[in-house]
């Protein structure tokens, strides 16, 4: 098997964001405008304003994505955290979540914050297992999101 790479946001991936976040999407929840708004306009909503999108790449295939958004000071939101369904189970998730830790702490954030749905068994066994623990859900953004994780780094 080709090694898995992770690499960062780069124009020609736009379309990787969009079919893998919507793939995920459409299969677990539903799309929500708020999920378009981070989709289609990327530079303003996360690039623009100190945050960042990874990949998991393969060969010359992008398979994985999360985007980390800037949240406030000290805070980053892990979103659109999805990985295709042909390469689930090769810890795909666990490469772009350690990216994502390893990012905020080299922008000094003091904590890393996300929104899911308690139906996303897998998701939160991921979220639970680098640290990350429920929180009083507020500021809640997402339609169907009923619960909120965060870790403190």
């Amino acid at each position: 098997m080709d090694e898995i790479k992770i690499i960062e946001w780069d124009d020609k991936y736009s379309k990787d964001f969009v079919s893998l976040s919507i793939e995920w999407l459409e299969k677990y929840v539903s799309v929500e405008p708020s999920d378009l708004e981070i989709l289609y306009h990327p530079h303003a909503v996360i690039l623009d304003k100190e945050g960042n999108i990874f990949f998991a790449k393969r060969a010359d295939r992008v398979i994985g994505t999360v985007a980390m958004i800037k949240f406030d000071a000290d805070t980053f939101e892990l979103a659109k955290l999805a990985v295709t369904e042909e390469f689930k189970g090769l810890k795909i998730g666990e490469m772009l979540m350690k990216k994502c830790i390893q990012f905020a702490k080299e922008n000094d954030a003091k904590k890393i914050i996300l929104y899911t749905n308690h139906k996303l068994i897998p998701a939160i066994g991921l979220y639970k297992k680098y640290g990350f623990k429920e929180v009083v859900l507020k500021h809640n953004k997402y339609l169907e999101s009923d619960m909120k994780m965060e870790l403190v780094l």
